[in-house]
């Protein structure tokens, strides 16, 4: 796009925010928080990323855990964090927030002396600026000395380099400290300095958004045509007046009589849930029009949609949505006002924001449980050395992977905590079982309450479920196994787990077909029941193949994909299946374990090898799979 790098850099405010998980009360009545980034450019540089703009954000956070977090998130996000700066001697901002009911919102900003307010010029870039197509900056960062200059620094540089400079109002008037702590929700306390100091800004604008508040002040008076009149007189930019419910005015031009004579963007009818972040999502909507180019009224049903979904949803950065379901709405609108309660909706939010791509999948799996006990048993060893064994088998895969992309691990907390511990916070994908092992009926390790045990676990371990599940077995146990499974998706949703669902149908009395697996597939997503993955047995051949396809393609073309199960097979009978699993599309690889480690379990357990033994003999197998796998699939 005209020989530019990037689409938008935003610059300034970056936080995370801890919203509140009860819905209705008072913050002091609330007991447990959703943690998310926030801060309106870090939202902003996330909602174009999604909608497909190359984004990006100059800012500091913290040299500690929540400035991680923030660049982890951006990154993941497709954000360019290059400029995102450790402040070694400042903490991330922090702001704690709630939902009362859909017009109050308690909030209180942590941000003194934060990172991202010692904001300073040396932090800007001139290169970088010129390589991006605009620049965004906030109100926020023109509220001290040390930001103020390196706000103006980048819009000076923007201008010398032929980029557009936007400004997005974002008023706080307790960031321009006009009010006390406990009333960060405040919209609009009127305030000549700040009018003043907003209109300093205004003439090197090619864009100024905000709501009518916002362009009060900014304007200096509480007549919203007089404030947008007052505007215009001091930047020719285009001004978007944002109204909630109502849509938005936009004013390239001279002003008319009232907003309504504005170029209308008319919004849209939804329920409302939870307004914050509704104008960073907003501007990234009208952002992914305005800076290709697209006509004003296109800009602004991007700019209203966007916020319309958003106002649905809990939390700001996560609420907005991605290209593909912005698209989907548009086109298709949606089922009730409460979007949140839209299955098709929520599942593609789901599944276009999902952060990190896993093409190829070559997991290692020691999350049996039982298998394990029955090795320990015959040895007449202590339960307690299957902890020991598993980090042997973790130390095998690890030496194996080394810096592969596609490295995974199932393994469970109930007899494998220390190899779920080394494991966790590294770059593996992780496999974590919910099951209770060998429950016909399904049960869960955890007890029936699946998501009190999940509020437990960490959002990036998948959660693994295996269900013994045969279509033709009687109604009571297909329904009681349905009714579990739905119970688990359900759980996994509201904890932002992703799922993988295994199904095993070789326990039924009745022959498996190769109808069986297409059939099980297809009666889970007829119940609503959406896995991030499937774990499967080998299918009979390329007609199975080719119907496991075809299902997934109809009901949910965005699943990550099937991972082959191994089952104890030899090792010959699992590069067979290779052979032709690696060669289909929806085919992602393999979880196989019993292959891997049995006989090296047999032997350490009984007392014939020691650790370096096991951990060779497992090194080695687990070798020739990958090496078999990749052989099958070039």
């Amino acid at each position: 796009m005209n020989g530019h790098g990037l689409d938008v850099i935003t610059i300034g405010r970056a936080s995370v925010d801890l919203y509140g998980e009860q819905v209705g009360g008072r913050l002091e009545d609330m007991s447990s928080f959703a943690k998310y980034v926030g801060g309106c450019p870090a939202n902003i540089a996330i909602g174009t990323a999604r909608l497909g703009l190359r984004s990006a954000l100059i800012t500091r956070v913290g040299d500690e855990h929540m400035g991680r977090f923030i660049r982890e998130t951006l990154a993941s996000e497709g954000v360019e964090v290059s400029h995102v700066k450790a402040d070694p001697d400042r903490l991330t901002a922090l702001v704690i927030l709630g939902i009362r009911d859909s017009e109050t919102f308690p909030l209180i900003f942590y941000r003194e002396d934060c990172a991202d307010m010692a904001l300073a010029d040396t932090d800007i870039d001139e290169s970088f600026i010129a390589s991006a197509r605009a620049v965004v900056v906030t109100g926020t960062h023109f509220t001290t000395p040390v930001v103020d200059s390196a706000s103006r620094r980048a819009m000076q540089l923007a201008r010398d380099n032929g980029v557009r400079v936007v400004l997005d109002i974002d008023y706080r008037p307790v960031l321009w400290r006009l009010t006390g702590h406990g009333l960060g929700a405040e919209r609009f306390v009127a305030s000549a300095n700040v009018t003043a100091h907003l209109q300093s800004i205004l003439p090197e604008c090619d864009l100024v958004v905000g709501t009518e508040e916002e362009l009060h002040i900014a304007g200096g008076t509480t007549d919203i045509v007089t404030a947008i009149r007052r505007v215009r007189e001091l930047t020719n930019a285009v001004i978007v007046c944002k109204r909630g419910p109502m849509g938005c005015a936009v004013f390239p031009g001279e002003i008319p009589g009232s907003l309504d004579e504005g170029i209308a963007g008319p919004g849209y009818p939804v329920a409302v849930y939870n307004v914050l972040g509704a104008g960073d999502a907003f501007m990234s909507g009208f952002l992914r029009g305005w800076l290709r180019d697209e006509p004003i009224e296109t800009c602004c049903a991007y700019a209203n949609a966007c916020g319309a979904i958003t106002v649905s949803r809990h939390g700001c950065a996560p609420a907005i949505p991605s290209w593909e379901e912005l698209d989907y709405f548009l086109t298709n609108g949606a089922s009730a006002p409460a979007l949140r309660k839209d299955a098709k909706i929520e599942r593609l939010h789901w599944a276009t924001t999902r952060t990190r791509e896993w093409p190829q999948l070559l997991a290692m799996a020691i999350d049996h449980r039982t298998q394990f006990e029955e090795i320990a048993d015959a040895a007449g060893v202590s339960h307690p050395h299957i902890g020991h064994f598993k980090q042997l088998a973790l130390t095998a895969a690890e030496r194996v992977a080394g810096e592969r992309f596609d490295f995974g691990v199932l393994i469970d907390d109930r007899l494998g905590q220390a190899a779920l511990d080394r494991v966790s916070g590294t770059s593996a994908w992780i496999g974590r079982p919910i099951e209770l092992p060998g429950s016909r009926e399904l049960q869960f390790e955890g007890g029936p309450d699946v998501g009190g045990t999940l509020r437990e676990w960490p959002v990036n371990h998948t959660v693994k479920c295996l269900v013994f599940y045969h279509p033709p077995d009687p109604g009571a146990l297909c329904a009681q196994q349905e009714a579990a499974v739905t119970q688990l998706y359900a759980a996994c949703r509201a904890t932002g787990h992703e799922l993988l669902l295994e199904i095993i149908a070789t326990r039924s009395d009745v022959p498996v077909t190769p109808q069986t697996t297409p059939q099980a597939l297809a009666r889970f997503y007829q119940i609503g029941v959406f896995p991030d993955w499937w774990k499967l047995p080998t299918p009979s051949g390329a007609d199975e193949w080719r119907d496991i396809a075809g299902i997934m393609e109809e009901h949910d073309p965005h699943c990550r994909g099937v991972l082959l199960l191994g089952l104890d097979a030899p090792e010959t009978d699992l590069f067979t299946s290779f052979s032709l699993a690696a060669q289909q599309p929806v085919c992602k690889g393999f979880a196989i374990g019993r292959t891997i480690f049995a006989e090296a379990a047999a032997a350490w357990f009984s007392g014939d090898m020691d650790d370096t033994g096991a951990i060779d003999r497992m090194a080695r197998c687990y070798g020739r799979l990958i090496a078999a796998w990749e052989e099958a699939a070039s």
